[in-house]
C-alpha cells in the first residue's frame, strides 16, 4: 500500500523531474570544482557548469529516450576528462542516473553494451586526453564501479518489477479462476436444487390432485371411502411438506442449519412410492431381475426420483390408470423402465410443459447414463433409463485390495 507522500509523487511527474535536475546539477558543479581545486590548477568552471547543465537538463527525457540521455551524459564527461577534470561520481552524478535509467527500461544487451562502450570512452579519453596526468587507477579502475553499477541495479530492479508484475498476474487469474469455478458450482447447486424441487412439488402435488378427485368422485357413491382418501390425502402434503423443507434447507445458511436434514431418497423406498400412487388411483406393478444391491448415493437418488417424475407424469397426462416399473440390475449397470400400458392417450406433457423430461435427462447425465423418453410402438409411453454401476464396483474392489 502506498503513502499519501508516494501517492503525491506519483501525480506530480514532472515536478519530480524538475527538482532532480537541480539536484544533480548542484552535485555535479560541486564534484567538479572540488577536483578542479584539489590539484592546483585553474580549470575553466564555466565549462564544467555548462556541461553539467546540459547532462542533468538531458535526463528530462530519460523515460523514453534513455539511450539518448546515456548518450549526451557520457560525451558531457568525455569533454570535462578532455579538459582536466577528475572524473568521480559526484561529477558524474548524471551520467550514472542516465545508465541506471537505461538497465531500468530496456533489455540487458542494450543495458551491457551502452555501459561498456561509455567505460572505453572514459578509459581512452583518461589515458591519451588528460592534459594532468591524474593517477591511472583513479581514471581507469574508478569509473568501473559507478558505470556498471548503476546499469546493473537498474536491470535488476526491471527483472524484480516483470517477476512482481508476473506474480500480480498470476494472482489475478488464479482469483478469477476461483470466481468462475465458484459461479459455476453456484449453478450447478441451483439447477440441483430446482430440479429437487421440481420433482418433489410436480409428485406430491399431482398425487394430492388425483386423491381429492377420486374423493370428490367416491363422495357421491362410497362415502365410506372417503375417509380413507382423506387420510392419505393428508400424509401426502405432509410428506411433501418434509421433502419441501429438507430440499429449501440446503439453501440455509450454517449458522441456520438448526435442525438437521433427512437422508435422500432412494429405491428403498420404491415400495412407498408405489403405494402412494396406487393410493391416488394408479395401479402400478414392479418388477425387479437381477439381484438388487446398494446403489451409489447419486445413482440411487437420480434412479428414485426418475421413476417418481415418470410415474408422475403418467398421473398427469395420461388417460390410463395402470403402470409398469421393471428394475433390472446387471453387473455394471442398473436400468429403469416405465411404461403404461399403451391404452388411452399417451403420458406426454404438453407443449412447452416439459421440464420433467428435461429434469429426468440431466439426472441420468449427471450419473454417467442414459435416458430415452417417448412413445411406444404399440401405443402409450415409455422412459427407459440406463445408469452405471461400474464406478461402483471398482470403487468397492478398490477398498477391498
Amino acid at each position: 500500500m502506498s503513502t499519501p507522500w508516494q501517492r503525491h509523487l506519483a501525480a506530480h511527474p514532472r515536478g519530480v523531474d524538475i527538482t532532480m535536475v537541480l539536484v544533480l546539477f548542484a552535485v555535479a558543479v560541486g564534484g567538479s570544482a572540488l577536483t578542479g581545486s584539489a590539484f592546483g590548477r585553474h580549470l575553466p568552471v564555466w565549462l564544467a557548469v555548462l556541461l553539467s547543465a546540459v547532462s542533468a537538463t538531458a535526463l528530462l527525457g530519460r523515460r523514453t529516450h534513455p539511450r539518448t540521455v546515456v548518450v549526451v551524459t557520457a560525451l558531457s564527461a568525455v569533454c570535462e576528462g578532455a579538459v582536466g577534470y577528475l572524473l568521480t561520481p559526484l561529477s558524474q552524478a548524471p551520467l550514472i542516473v542516465a545508465l541506471f535509467s537505461l538497465g531500468l527500461r530496456t533489455d540487458r544487451r542494450t543495458t551491457r553494451i551502452y555501459a561498456v562502450v561509455t567505460l572505453a570512452l572514459l578509459i581512452v579519453t583518461a589515458l591519451f586526453a588528460d592534459p594532468l596526468s591524474h593517477n591511472l587507477l583513479l581514471t581507469t579502475l574508478n569509473p568501473v564501479a559507478w558505470v556498471f553499477l548503476p546499469a546493473v541495479l537498474g536491470s535488476a530492479v526491471q527483472l524484480r518489477r516483470a517477476y512482481l508484475a508476473a506474480l500480480r498476474a498470476r494472482a489475478e487469474h488464479a482469483e478469477q479462476t476461483r470466481e468462475e469455478e465458484a459461479r459455476h458450482r453456484v449453478a450447478q447447486e441451483r439447477m440441483r436444487i430446482a430440479r429437487e424441487l421440481h420433482d418433489v412439488v410436480a409428485h406430491h402435488l399431482a398425487l394430492a390432485n388425483a386423491q381429492a378427485g377420486t374423493a370428490v368422485h367416491l363422495l357421491a357413491t362410497r362415502p365410506e371411502q372417503v375417509r380413507g382418501m382423506l387420510e392419505s390425502l393428508a400424509e401426502t402434503t405432509s410428506s411433501a411438506l418434509v421433502e419441501m423443507k429438507a430440499t429449501v434447507g440446503l439453501l440455509r445458511q450454517d449458522n441456520e442449519a438448526d435442525a438437521p436434514l433427512g437422508p435422500a431418497p432412494g429405491l428403498g423406498q420404491l415400495d412407498d412410492l408405489v403405494a402412494a400412487f396406487t393410493a391416488a388411483g394408479l395401479s402400478v406393478r414392479t418388477t425387479v431381475e437381477g439381484g438388487p444391491r446398494p446403489l451409489p448415493g447419486g445413482v440411487d437418488l437420480n434412479a428414485y426420483r426418475i421413476a417418481q417424475e415418470a410415474l408422475t407424469n403418467v398421473t398427469k397426462h395420461s388417460v390410463t390408470r395402470s403402470a409398469d416399473v421393471r428394475l433390472v440390475y446387471r453387473s455394471d449397470r442398473l436400468t429403469l423402465t416405465v411404461t403404461n400400458d399403451g391404452t388411452g392417450a399417451p403420458a406426454t406433457p404438453a407443449p412447452g410443459r416439459g421440464f420433467g423430461l428435461i429434469g429426468m435427462r440431466e439426472r441420468a447425465q449427471s450419473a454417467g447414463g442414459t435416458l430415452y423418453a417417448g412413445p411406444r410402438p404399440g401405443g402409450g409411453f415409455e422412459v427407459i433409463c440406463t445408469l452405471p454401476l461400474r464406478r461402483r464396483q471398482e470403487e468397492g474392489e478398490a477398498g477391498g485390495s
